[in-house]
């Protein structure tokens, strides 16, 4: 596997992965061809590939929509009035806090 690209494979697919690898491993070992398993695994490898693809798509926008929305609380925090601005105090941080989870799962996906 390349380290360039994200892959998310599901359990099902692990095990069959699994499977077709050490099936190809055996036929290797008995001079026997592994065309089968090969292509076995490249089928898997290429949907785990597409969908790997999506989930970083989409925790690239899953954090440009937390980093505006902390945009967007301290800019509320700026304009409150003081009967607000505890409300608005509480928004950021929890904004702040969601920011902090989407970054760290981002930092998972190796973005």
């Amino acid at each position: 596997m390349s380290s360039d690209i994200y892959r998310s494979y599901t359990a099902s697919e692990r095990r069959r992965r699994a499977r077709a690898v050490f099936g190809g491993v055996r036929q290797a070992a008995a001079d026997a061809p592994t065309s089968r398993h090969e292509k076995r695994i490249d089928r898997i490898d290429a949907a785990a590939e597409e969908r790997g693809a999506r989930e970083q798509a989409s925790m690239r926008r899953q954090l440009d929509t937390s980093r505006d929305a902390v945009a967007a609380a301290k800019t509320g925090v700026r304009t409150a009035d003081r009967a607000g601005r505890d409300a608005a105090k509480r928004a950021l941080r929890t904004a702040e806090d969601t920011l902090k989870r989407t970054e760290r799962a981002a930092r998972k996906l190796g973005l």
